[in-house]
């Protein structure tokens, strides 16, 4: 007897079903179109809104200036080597995102991630030109006449629109948006500015318009990250078949049999979701929890005089409970536990800290390197002469004077010692605005003093404001002849 054939292992990747999710309304349709208005409102309008910041510097209100390496966020102008900045605020938003996903499963997914939000715009202009859910089925079956090329270019054609406004807001975040309009418009701007308004606008279009769910299936970690996030407190949508099963038809709105559940089995949570999965099948890792499902179902549960939650939020350790008929615990107990604490402890403290170190940064930094070969230059008076490398960066939004002045360790002025910036009388300097002034500083120790003589000694540089109170200082050492 020959041995059975051996089951074909399931393929890795599906080909894709065209989706048509039929509209609905509710509290949740009603959120994600907030949610969208503001999120595509603030990413279109952001570049165009203007700040002053004065005579030499821009005035586009958020702009990441990579010429001259620096990003200004309203108020805030974050340079080079305060990146740390940057760096938190990623942190922060991936603890942002453990947080949420730990109390309300993937609420990021379904309301605020690009993909989705893209997706749902271009399916609400499918929907206005082609129809609701039936109409565009049944579009997709038919033959191309006339009237559906006229429908598919319109479609293709606002999405175009669509997409070609998104790569040009993006690229406006890295230009003076109205100088950068005018050169795309005239064929003078930059090769990498249409090259990114090109490869963003295709993916935009592609994303959104073709791939849709097959992004989040395939392409996103995140649905198969996030099962790591979740526990039994955690909030997320599902079935509750302890009171929806067994299903069945209505007939003239009763139902067939007493021991009949809630659900009609009507396929409204099954038509509505974008993602095309049943939530009836348990939780699954398409389901990017966006609620439509549950404004589908209390749609029906109003027509059917029963009361709705047949599919809501719940968590699983509340499941035994309801099965029982016991009361479900507060939703907020399930949100505030100790994990969700944590999360949010640590999301907090960082954004606390990221704002005490705006607070406190000081408009001027500096920073001296000895020149190590020579390590000192005898003059022909002699003078022992150190040569410094100085980088003195002004953040102000103004020309600032400075003097440059140095002190022992224990805060003394030093004896015989001189002060020179190359190309400058004496210690003074004067930085222009948002400027770096990089010279060579030396410190001379004349002939005889006790500085001069010793082989190392630690000094304490200090650069103040000439007409204010701001100062900063840093260690550094002075070489001299005693070596030899």
């Amino acid at each position: 007897m020959s041995a059975p054939d051996p089951v074909a292992p399931p393929p890795l990747y599906a080909s894709r079903e065209p989706i048509f999710p039929r509209h609905v309304r509710g509290k949740f349709r009603s959120l994600k179109w907030w949610l969208m208005g503001m999120m595509l409102g603030i990413y279109y309008i952001l570049p165009w809104v203007r700040w002053d910041r004065g005579p030499a510097l821009p005035d586009q209100a958020v702009l990441v200036d990579l010429a001259n390496r620096r990003f200004f966020f309203f108020m805030i102008e974050i340079w080079p080597h305060e990146f740390y900045f940057v760096a938190g605020l990623l942190i922060m938003a991936g603890l942002g995102l453990f947080l949420f996903t730990a109390a309300m499963g993937r609420v990021w997914c379904g309301y605020a991630c690009p993909q989705t939000v893209w997706t749902d715009l271009f399916m609400h202009v499918e929907r206005w030109i082609e129809g609701d859910r039936n109409a565009q089925i049944r579009l997709l079956r038919s033959r191309w006449t006339g009237e559906k090329i006229r429908k598919r270019a319109l479609k293709w054609a606002l999405w175009l629109v669509i997409a070609v406004g998104t790569g040009g807001a993006w690229v406006f975040y890295f230009a003076d948006a109205p100088t950068l309009l005018r050169q795309l418009v005239t064929g003078q701007a930059a090769m990498v500015a249409y090259l990114t308004l090109l490869v963003l606008t295709a993916t935009t279009f592609f994303f959104g318009g073709f791939a849709r769910e097959q992004i989040c299936i395939y392409a996103c970690p995140w649905p198969r990250i996030q099962a790591a996030m979740m526990d039994e407190d955690t909030l997320t949508i599902g079935y509750r078949n302890w009171r929806g099963e067994p299903r069945g038809k209505l007939k003239k709105g009763v139902k067939a049999d007493a021991a009949q559940g809630d659900c009609i089995d009507c396929n409204a949570c099954v038509n509505v979701c974008p993602m095309g999965i049943d939530i009836r099948d348990g939780q699954q890792m398409e389901c990017i929890t966006c609620g439509l499902c549950i404004d589908a179902c209390n749609e029906i549960m109003d027509k059917t005089n029963q009361p709705h939650g047949l599919i809501g939020y719940m968590a699983l350790r509340d499941e035994e409970r309801e099965k029982n008929g016991e009361a479900r615990v507060s939703p907020w107990r399930h949100i505030f536990r100790l994990r969700t604490i944590i999360y949010f402890v640590l999301w907090g403290g960082i954004g606390v800290g990221l704002i005490v170190a705006l607070l406190v940064r000081s408009p001027i930094e500096f920073n001296v390197t000895p020149n190590r070969s020579p390590l000192y230059v005898t003059q022909p008076d002699g003078t022992i002469r150190n040569i410094y490398a100085l980088r003195l960066r002004n953040k102000e939004h103004d020309p600032t004077a400075y003097v440059i002045s140095v002190t022992g360790m224990d805060g003394q002025p030093v004896d015989g010692l001189r002060v020179k910036v190359e190309g400058r009388d004496g210690a003074s300097v004067i930085v222009p605005a948002d400027t770096t002034l990089s010279a060579r500083l030396y410190l001379e120790a004349v002939r005889g003093s006790a500085l001069a003589d010793a082989t190392r000694s630690d000094l304490v540089l200090r650069v103040s404001q000439k007409d204010g109170d701001r100062s900063v200082t840093e260690k550094t050492v002075f070489n001299g002849k005693g070596r030899n």
